[in-house]
């Protein structure tokens, strides 16, 4: 089902796209790895948004959305120092979902996101990777602040923010969803 602009590049193109990959920030953890991510992971990101699960992030999503929604987060990279990492598991190198340090069109502000593959919840893998994206916020991004934007019904997102030391901060409204307020000063897991 892929599309011809969902196709790896070739030649000095592909040349072009691994410079600019190898040049963003990768973080290795015990199980997992962060990582720039590549078109070839669109397909896993198609699976979570274009599904039921993506009812949680303005969906489910078209196609289509999906692919401006993932170029969307990729450019952050390029535009404001920050977007969307793939998280791989390090023992086999498979693909368990997505973290994000960015500030999305519309967004009152700077926002840690996370959306996993659902046979891979309940593991523990978006907690360790959230944490080390939340920390790289802080650590070497300085950013003041910044929270998670989640559906009121998505219990395990909430379960995640409020682990990873999230705060509910009732002063924020943004397009139906709870915000979790993390902060350096704040308790962190």
């Amino acid at each position: 089902m892929s599309r011809p602009w969902e196709t790896e590049p070739e030649g000095q193109a592909a040349v072009a796209t691994d410079r600019i990959l190898g040049s963003l920030p990768r973080i290795a953890l015990d199980r997992v790895t962060l990582r720039a991510p590549r078109i070839t992971d669109f397909e896993d990101y198609a699976r979570i948004v274009c599904t039921e699960v993506g009812k949680y992030v303005d969906g489910p999503m078209t196609r289509d959305d999906a692919w401006l929604d993932f170029n969307q987060l990729v450019a952050g990279w390029m535009l404001r120092g920050a977007g969307l990492w793939t998280v791989e598991r390090n023992d086999d190198m498979v693909t368990l979902g997505f973290v994000m340090l960015d500030h999305e069109f519309g967004d009152p502000e700077p926002e840690l996101g996370f959306l996993f593959l659902p046979e891979f919840e309940g593991q523990g893998y978006a907690f360790e990777a959230a944490r080390s994206a939340r920390n790289n916020a802080f650590n070497a991004l300085s950013w003041p602040t910044m929270v998670s934007y989640i559906h009121p019904d998505n219990a395990r997102a909430i379960a995640l923010a409020e682990k990873l030391g999230g705060v509910r901060d009732e002063t924020v409204d943004h397009a139906g969803c709870v915000a979790y307020r993390y902060a350096p000063d704040l308790p962190t897991a």
